[in-house]
């Protein structure tokens, strides 16, 4: 029987050693790849929006879904002002879908004048780029980005808040991104 598991074992240590990091990690830049925020003629180049100051990056599996809208995002728009008080310039949402749903997502979120930007990852291209794309066909029907928070600072990943198991609200908490710094 061990005969039997070790060339799994042997192919499975070859694999990891040959592949990549997973996840973005700290002192990473932040990719140039564009995203989108209202239309898909509104390009934004988040490297180049976060190169100076700090900035705060959250990503989510997808607008509109009850963990995004119910309690994940709005900890942001209720802790805006507090995460402001910290030293943060911007926040930013992303989700892996088309401007046009960003838009609308974050315009029923945003009753309260918080200046926090939704922005849309149409083809998960800059999810990819960090690392954080995970296959949510069953219940999206395509790759979605996992739950997290990134705290940026002069275009670098300063710290990460990254969902073990891509969809919680528990690492990735406003509260708890908020008493980290």
């Amino acid at each position: 029987m061990q005969h039997l598991l070790r060339p799994v074992f042997r192919q499975s240590s070859i694999y990891f050693k040959q592949s990549y990091r997973f996840y973005a990690a700290v002192g990473d830049a932040i990719p140039t790849t564009k995203v989108f925020e209202g239309s898909p003629g509104n390009d934004v180049n988040l490297a180049k929006e976060t190169e100076k100051g700090k900035s705060l990056l959250v990503g989510v599996p997808g607008a509109f879904s009850p963990g995004c809208s119910q309690k994940h995002v709005p900890g942001y728009i209720k802790s805006a002002g507090e995460f402001k008080n910290k030293g943060i310039d911007n926040i930013y949402v992303l989700a892996v879908n088309d401007p046009f749903v960003t838009k609308a997502w974050g315009e029923g979120l945003l009753d309260d004048g918080a200046q926090i930007r939704f922005l849309a990852d149409s083809t998960g291209e800059f999810t990819r780029e960090l690392g954080l794309l995970f296959d949510a066909s069953k219940v999206f029907g395509n790759e979605r980005s996992k739950r997290y928070a990134l705290l940026i600072e002069d275009g670098k990943i300063k710290q990460t808040f990254i969902e073990p198991d891509n969809t919680s609200v528990d690492v990735s908490d406003a509260t708890k991104v908020l008493s980290s710094f």
